[in-house]
């Protein structure tokens, strides 16, 4: 009885924690777009996991990106995570019409705090600008594109 009782408590404990991560990640999905110019929200808002938002960015080498946040401070992966285990572009974001060479998946491990999320979101633009600028991307991307929706995953 005590072992069923512990369990009921942590399922409503992961559940508490999954509406929590969804809540990060919507933060995320919604103020991405505004901060970082050429910037594409991948997936249906609704029908996806808490905790994971994937967005593409023109102009930059995904991997160029994940290495600079990983300098400040963030871990974060590149293509779908279908493909995570392989070094070839993501068919699955192919097969979407998703661009996937500038994919930036961000995945929150539980107990992730609203600071962290807004530091991200304080130095991603950064980031972004300045793995552009090495690439010599154009000098003003044009402003955040505004779609009807997301695609689904």
């Amino acid at each position: 009885m005590a072992a069923a009782a512990s369990l009921r408590a942590v399922r409503a404990e992961a559940a508490e924690e999954a509406v929590r991560l969804r809540e990060l990640t919507e933060r995320i999905r919604a103020r991405v777009p505004g901060l970082v110019p050429d910037v594409e929200v991948v997936g249906d808002p609704g029908r996806r996991l808490p905790g994971i938002v994937t967005f593409s960015c023109l102009y930059v080498d995904g991997e160029t990106v994940l290495h600079e946040l990983d300098r400040a401070g963030f871990s974060v992966s590149s293509g779908s995570s279908c493909t995570s285990s392989t070094l070839t572009p993501s068919h699955v974001l192919r097969a979407m019409g998703v661009l996937s060479e500038g994919n930036v998946r961000v995945s929150l491990p539980p107990g992730t705090r609203e600071e962290d999320v807004e530091r991200f979101l304080s130095v991603l633009p950064e980031v972004v600008a300045g793995v552009r600028e090495k690439l010599g991307a154009p000098a003003s991307p044009s402003p955040p594109r505004r779609r009807a929706g997301p695609k689904p995953w």
